[in-house]
This record gives C-alpha cells, structure tokens and sequence, in this order.
C-alpha cells in the first residue's frame, strides 16, 4: 500500500536537532514533519547521553555511601553492629538498569508529546531520497510494510552517527559492546577492557568500576582524551582514576580477541610487543562515525566531505539549497547541544528568519569523576590564533568552601585571558558539578566578557561558582581565598608571553 504526503518542513531524524527542528518549524506555521526509524529524542536520549548520565549518577551516590557517608557520621548498619566501611551494598543490577531505562522513556514521551501539541506528524519508518524532492519511507507494523512517499519544500537531515568498528572488533552487544550494550548489561561484569580512551571510554568504564567491575583501558596514544580537554585537566581526571583502580595502558592497540574459556582473550601491541589480557567483556569506544552513507544523499547529489561529514554553509544548507544538515552529520563538534542549537537555527532560516551558525563557544562536558568542562581556546589555540600575550589562572577547589563540604575537592577551574584586554579566551575546569558550572563561561566568551565581569560580579555563597569569581580574581592578582605570588611570573610558551598565577 503506497500513499503520498506533502509538508513545507520534513525533518529526518528526531534526535535532539531533529526534534527540536521539527518543533521550532512547526511553532513557525509550518507543516512539518519529522521522520524516525528507532527512537524518538534519538541516541542520546534512549542509549546515550541520559541513560549514561543516569548510571553515572548512581554509581556515584554508591560512591558516597560506601566512602564518604562513614566519615561524616552517617553509619550504616550490615549485621546489627555499624560499619566503618560498609562495603556489603548489593547492586541489583536488572533493577538498575531497568530504573535507568525508566528515566530515558520518561524523556521521549515528553518529546513525544511535544511533536504532537506542536501540531509535528510523526513518520515512524526508514527514509530514502528518491530525488532530490521526494522520500520513498518504508514503515513497518503489525507484521505489515508500507511504502510512503513524502515531498516537501525543504528537508532537514539530522541522522547522526554511529560507533566506529575496528578490524578485529566487530560489534555484537554480546562480547563487544558498544555504549549502548554497556548501558544495558544484566549483571555488572567481573572484567572489562575498554578499548579508547575517550570520553565515551572513561564515562562508562568509570561508572562500571564503582559498580564493582575490575576496568583496563586500552588506550593507543600516549594520553587520555587526546585534543577534548584540557592537558592539566586530564591529569586530575588520571590521577583519580589511578587512585580508584581503573588500569589504564597507553600506547596499546588492540588487534584482535578469541574465546578462552569462560573469557575473552584481547591480544594488543605496545611499543612493539604483543601482549594480552583477559576479560568478561570488551567496550569499543574509539569514535563515532557520521550516518551519510544512508538516506541516498550521494545519489541526488549531496556533497560529503572525506571525513563523511555533509558539507554545509553557515545556514547548514547543503549544495542543495533546500536541503539543510545538522548535527553530527554536518561535522565537528559532534555534541547534543550543538545540535539542537542548528536545528533551531535552520527552522527559522527556513521560515524567513536571516541567521547563520556563528558561535564564538560551543561548551563541552565529560562525565568523568570528577568532571571536566571546557568553553572557549585551549592555550595552544590562542597562540594560532595570534595571541602574543596571555594571562593564565587557576583557582582550586579545595580551597572553596561548597567543596569542602561535599568532600569532593579535586580540581580547579582555569581562566586564560588576553593580557592586553582583559578579554576571556577560555575556561576550563576540572571538578565537582562543572558541567553545570560551564554555563557562566560560555555565556562570558560569547558576549565577549572580560576577566573583571566576572571578578566584580557577586557570586552567592556557599557555592561552588565562586570558584569562578575567584579564579578571575587570581588572573588579576588578587585571589583572597589562596596566597598568589606577584603577577611578575612570565614565561614563553607556546609561541606566547604567558603570565601564570
């Protein structure tokens, strides 16, 4: 049975610049609609960005029961008699998951809805372009098939991207897990080798060590989270993961596994040797890979760089003007928010509106323990960029009281200014709860604040975004809460006259 239906708008895929596109046209008076083939709200809603968060979450609060909760006086009772270390708490781990699972269909009913009372149709089923005008959709249910035909006047594709598989690493859910299969796993696993030691990698293998699960990660590089943070960051994030018992291997790259026994034998090389190591299960986080090579873009003619990316213009308008691309799909950085911001912006292009993608930030989080936020340059960046002269602080957790309090005083939040004028370059912190403290610093970049905005701006307290105001009081001298040595501290890095404090 074929049918055909017309739309101003059609948006495929609903992930979170999908569904937002869709809405935002829609809130426009435009006839919309979007399609999906898995889940609405996408892989970051269903098996990545809030499903990982959830575990991570309770992970942590596992965490502070165990280790922090005795030390504040909070005794835990296992056989009548209290405990300094109470380490007998069961983990159901179906219960979890399923819990887990609970939180991310709450969210896409939620978007569900929000389609819905925006007056969005819903496409359930796979699309194909079949010319540049038209979308042959193959829908399925109740054991039947349809196809449907759908024309608009402008499409959106925001389809994603997908785990990268190396040779020797296929991915199964069952051996080999992607996030997705480690967010779903029955019972906590005694072993498991993470492959990548990305943020992906480190989020999720975190998690699993606080569950229990002995975690290796292989790493091919010299460093964690190579070019995503901040170096002096990653250091912190290193340190703790040593501290916690999570075994990292630089330079080794996995070859190949084979069954041996009840485990799995992983053979990987480093500096030139082959070695291997045993495990339960594997998790391959090495990158994410973008969907078009679906959707028959290349056959009506859409342009794809050699990354895989669609190549767009600052309207993410591909080469066909009518035709738009947002999210991973339409490059780096591959990030929900940046996403959801495009698809805004392309709606309302769409509907009249002049705009175009110019963002002085796009802010990032990983979910480590403890976190690491970054907005703004890195101090290399600033260097290509043409800054000659930088200033640079840090100011630490440990000494803010919030900090103290939570008992989670790792860390520091880092300020990079250009000493001529004062303007915020970058903010990059490592700690408690950063990833909602970023906020502030990708606000301060993109109005083009400078480092006394943020000085002379009264910050409540106890909080931890007083960190914040203290860290720009250090790179102006005059941090009260740590003693700095005089602002004559100079030094040339990277190409630059660099004053540390």
């Amino acid at each position: 049975m074929s049918s055909t239906q017309s739309f101003d708008v059609c948006v495929i895929g609903a992930g979170p610049g999908g569904y937002v596109a869709a809405i935002r046209a829609a809130q426009l008076g435009k006839k919309t609609c979007v399609i999906e083939r898995e889940y609405l709200g996408g892989v970051c809603l269903n098996v990545g960005c809030i499903p990982s968060k959830a575990m991570i979450s309770a992970a942590h609060f596992l965490e502070k029961l165990r280790n922090d909760a005795p030390e504040m006086g909070i005794e835990i009772k296992t056989d009548g008699k209290s405990t300094a270390k109470p380490v007998d708490i069961n983990v159901n781990m179906k219960k979890l998951v399923t819990w887990k699972q609970s939180v991310s269909e709450r969210m896409a009913s939620g978007v569900a809805q929000l389609l819905k009372g925006n007056g969005v149709t819903v496409i359930r089923g796979e699309a194909e372009f079949s010319s540049a005008n038209e979308l042959k959709v193959r829908t399925s249910g109740d054991g039947k098939s349809d196809i449907i035909t759908v024309t608009a006047k402008n499409f959106v594709v925001a389809t994603g991207s997908r785990p990268i598989e190396i040779p020797g690493f296929t991915i199964d859910e069952q051996k080999v897990l992607s996030s997705t299969g480690a967010l779903a796993l029955d019972e906590v696993p005694k072993r498991m080798v993470v492959i990548g030691g990305g943020y992906i990698g480190l989020e999720i293998g975190s998690y699993l060590r606080k569950l229990g699960s002995e975690v290796v990660v292989l790493e091919a590089g010299a460093t964690l989270l190579n070019g995503v943070a901040d170096r002096e960051c990653v250091q912190v994030v290193e340190r703790k993961l040593k501290k916690g018992g999570v075994q990292v291997m630089f330079n080794a790259k996995a070859k190949s596994y084979k069954k041996n026994g009840s485990q799995y034998e992983i053979e990987y090389e480093s500096v030139g040797k082959i070695e291997k190591i045993k495990c339960d299960k594997i998790l391959l986080t090495v990158g994410r890979r973008p969907n078009s090579d679906q959707t028959g873009l290349k056959k009506i003619g859409v342009l794809i760089d050699e990354r895989g990316f669609i190549k767009v213009d600052a309207q993410r308008r591909t080469n066909l003007k009518h035709i738009f691309a947002i999210g991973d799909i339409a490059g780096q950085p591959m990030l929900a928010h940046k996403a959801s911001h495009e698809g805004v912006l392309v709606a309302e292009v769409i509907s009249g509106i002049n705009r175009a993608y110019d963002v002085k930030t796009v802010p990032a989080v990983v979910f480590t323990d403890p976190e690491i936020a970054s907005a703004g340059l890195l101090e290399s960046e600033c260097t290509s960029r043409g800054y000659t002269e930088l200033m640079i602080s840090k100011f630490p957790f440990a000494a803010n009281g919030r900090a103290v309090s939570l008992m989670e005083t790792d860390g520091f939040i880092k300020i990079i200014a250009d000493k001529k004028t004062h303007v915020v370059l970058g903010v990059h912190m490592v700690g408690p709860e950063v990833s909602n403290l970023i906020s502030e610093a990708a606000l301060a970049i993109e109005m083009g604040a400078r480092v006394e905005d943020l000085a002379f701006t009264i910050h409540p307290h106890p909080t931890l975004g007083e960190v914040m105001m203290e860290a720009a009081e250090a790179t102006l001298g005059h941090a009260i809460h740590v003693i700095q040595k005089p602002l004559s501290r100079a030094e040339t890095a990277n190409g630059a006259t660099v004053t540390r404090t």
